[in-house]
């Protein structure tokens, strides 16, 4: 997995997160594409140099830059590449056992990562759903939605100026194919009331005419609702050069080496200001902050535009960035820490007083939440509640800088809004798949 997943994955979960929080039912489902022309180049490259040495599946992105070079220029290999795609989907039993090794080493490489970002999804990849293709492009044929052009099977959409090809003129599948199959699916078998695809916006166009053929084919009709279908798109992740977030030899960033250059930046500032703890409560600290960094600066950007990659920005303490919202929290809990040695009696809605400005603004705020955590379930915009997020910890701050809540008038009124200040932050915190910190 390299940095151009980073966005899918993140602004998936969250919308996971947040519709789950309002009493949905999820499934979330990794939709990986591992049947398609890609495969088929590294294949015909492995019998090729399987030929002269003994290999071992391993470092599948060298692979697989070796293999699209010899594609883009070898029209010999190329066309073996396709062969062996319509041979893998057939059912090649010696190409399917090499297929195999290349998708356990993959899932292993993608498992890793999803355990450090907490996203737990199920893989269900475009081969899942080759044996269904062959009845779902039937049907489409028998209503006249697919029709046969210049040898290919197509679907034409009225005000499009191109067909959906969902069925080459070599006989193979294509990306076509396997999402028809995998939304009858979806419907037919998991009895889904609304699915929700996360792609780059530039798949836009091919998302709209399944959907259409979809909508044409009758299978979003239900006696109690039709079901409804969303594409949630996003912009490109950019360079602080203003191009494709790359490495400096123009390849993609992997997202595994990504996370950790976050993590050992958040180390270096965490042991920069003499923090009292532990070396592993360091660490751990360190990795929570890290991950989140990244997490946050994707989604509080909207997703519909290109954002811009910079450690310098997502590390900023004093910024709109997850490190900022992570010391606010420990702030709040080291606070109502120190209250609770006091010996302070539970506190409740009763003990709450808003006499200050400040408080009044807090407490107003505080009060938004369910209407954002709705707003983004109907809109799908993660950055709303990123927003709502940076706006508690701001107002929070304002009110503690000008609010005494240890040894005043007001403590147990101000400690009580100080608590709610945190559940609302740790319920915003779970939603956006950020850990919480209480120490810093």
């Amino acid at each position: 997995m390299h940095v151009g997943h980073l966005r899918s994955t993140i602004i998936g979960e969250t919308i996971c997160r947040a519709l789950e929080f309002v009493g949905v039912e999820v499934i979330r489902l990794n939709h990986v594409g591992d049947w398609g022309t890609q495969f088929g180049m590294l294949l015909a490259h492995l019998e090729d140099i399987s030929e002269s040495s003994d290999f071992e599946v391993k470092n599948l992105q060298e692979l697989y830059k070796q293999s699209k070079i010899r594609f883009d220029s070898d029209e010999d290999f190329k066309k073996r590449a396709r062969a062996a795609v319509v041979h893998l989907q057939a059912g090649d039993k010696h190409l399917k056992e090499k297929w195999t090794d290349i998708c356990e080493v993959s899932r292993q490489d993608f498992e890793e990562i999803y355990r450090l970002l907490d996203v737990h999804i199920l893989e269900r990849g475009e081969s899942y759903y080759n044996y269904l293709i062959p009845d779902v492009l039937s049907e489409l044929i028998e209503k006249e939605i697919a029709v046969q052009s210049d040898g290919a099977l197509c679907i034409f959409a009225d005000g499009s100026d191109s067909p959906l090809i969902c069925r080459k003129s070599n006989g193979s599948f294509n990306y076509a194919s396997t999402d028809l199959a995998a939304l009858w699916q979806r419907i037919s078998d998991l009895c889904a009331d609304w699915i929700i695809y996360v792609t780059d916006v530039g798949q836009k166009k091919h998302f709209d005419a399944i959907f259409d053929a979809a909508s044409r084919a009758g299978w979003l009709k239900r006696e109690n609702g039709n079901v409804s279908l969303d594409h949630v798109g996003f912009g490109l992740v950019m360079g602080v050069d203003g191009k494709r977030f790359r490495t400096r030899s123009g390849d993609t960033v992997p997202l595994k080496s990504l996370l950790r250059e976050a993590q050992s930046r958040c180390l270096d500032s965490l042991r920069g200001r003499e923090s009292t703890l532990s070396d592993d409560e360091l660490e751990d600290a360190s990795r929570i902050m890290g991950v989140a960094a990244v997490k946050y600066a994707d989604l509080h950007n909207n997703r519909l535009t290109n954002y811009t990659f910079s450690y310098e920005r997502m590390l900023d303490l004093k910024g709109n960035t997850a490190v900022y919202l992570l010391y606010t929290h420990a702030r709040i809990s080291s606070l109502l820490e120190r209250a609770h040695t006091q010996d302070l009696e539970p506190l409740s809605i009763n003990d709450l007083v808003l006499k200050d400005e400040f408080e009044r603004v807090l407490a107003l705020t505080i009060m938004k939440f369910p209407d954002v955590v709705e707003s983004v379930v109907q809109d799908l915009l993660p950055s709303r509640l990123c927003d709502y997020t940076y706006s508690l910890c701001v107002t929070f701050n304002e009110f503690y800088g000008s609010c005494k809540v240890l040894g005043g008038e007001q403590e147990r009124s101000r400690t009580f809004l100080c608590q709610a200040t945190a559940i609302s932050l740790r319920q915003c915190f779970h939603i956006l798949g950020i850990e919480p910190l209480y120490r810093l």
